[in-house]
């Protein structure tokens, strides 16, 4: 089963948002619950019920709320786990069949070197790859929806770091998110992405966490974290920082 192409981000955040949606509408008419979807984090939403893409005032009303289309949405309503009518917001989002072969896929491109074949099979999985990635083994590319992913050419991904499109956030809620990573970028190992947008030539240090604390990093920027203020041994002096 492979996914369709997208020729833009944006067009793929849409595709999926109206899975998602319809997929949302048949399972809470059976569940007999209330699901939102929401443009925020926090928000309550609008119900999904009424943004059933197949009535024409469905249509019209989900067409009106993916115009403009947004980097990430908000999904709520689905219940906690011990609810009798809770929905798994993992089926929610993809059918059973491509969950398990997505899952399959990122086991074994995990453990690959950064070889032209690992990207092949991103791309297969739906990831859209530029030329000359360099993807290091131990990379984690999220599975949720690879769609959602996007790397521009001549971009290293080093090894350990860790690429999703999703959160989930305990009782029934959970956001997902575009992550476009531009060309000629260096993420550097054990780097933590959520949806975010990452312009040409950025550079993260090793071990950065970007999403959700920043929702777009300029071009040309080095991405890293202020290390703590920590003090040399008494005999520097009580209020002597190292570094100072």
């Amino acid at each position: 089963m492979t996914p369709k192409r997208y020729s833009t981000p944006e067009d793929a955040m849409r595709a999926v948002t109206e899975e998602i949606v319809l997929r949302a509408v048949r399972m809470a008419r059976k569940r007999g619950r209330s699901v939102y979807i929401c443009k925020t984090a926090r928000g309550k939403g609008v119900d999904v019920a009424t943004l059933d893409p197949r009535t024409p005032d469905g249509k019209k009303r989900l067409d009106a709320f993916l115009t403009p289309v947004r980097r990430h949405y908000t999904v709520s309503g689905l219940g906690a786990p011990e609810e009798k009518n809770a929905i798994n917001w993992r089926s929610l989002n993809l059918p059973l069949r491509r969950r398990i072969l997505v899952l399959l896929q990122v086991a074994v491109s995990f453990v690959m070197k950064g070889t032209p074949l690992k990207n092949r099979l991103y791309r297969w999985m739906g990831a859209h790859i530029g030329r000359n990635v360099e993807i290091m083994q131990f990379a984690w590319l999220d599975h949720y929806r690879p769609e959602l992913i996007w790397i521009g050419d001549h971009t290293l991904i080093g090894a350990f770091s860790r690429i999703t499109v999703h959160a989930y956030e305990g009782c029934g809620r959970f956001r997902y998110g575009l992550v476009e990573i531009g060309s000629n970028c260096i993420i550097g190992g054990g780097t933590g992405i959520g949806p975010i947008k990452i312009e040409d030539g950025v550079r993260t240090l090793p071990g950065a966490t970007l999403s959700p604390y920043l929702a777009r990093v300029r071009a040309g920027s080095v991405v890293g974290f202020d290390p703590p203020n920590l003090r040399l041994p008494e005999a520097a002096g009580p209020d002597k920082a190292l570094g100072e």
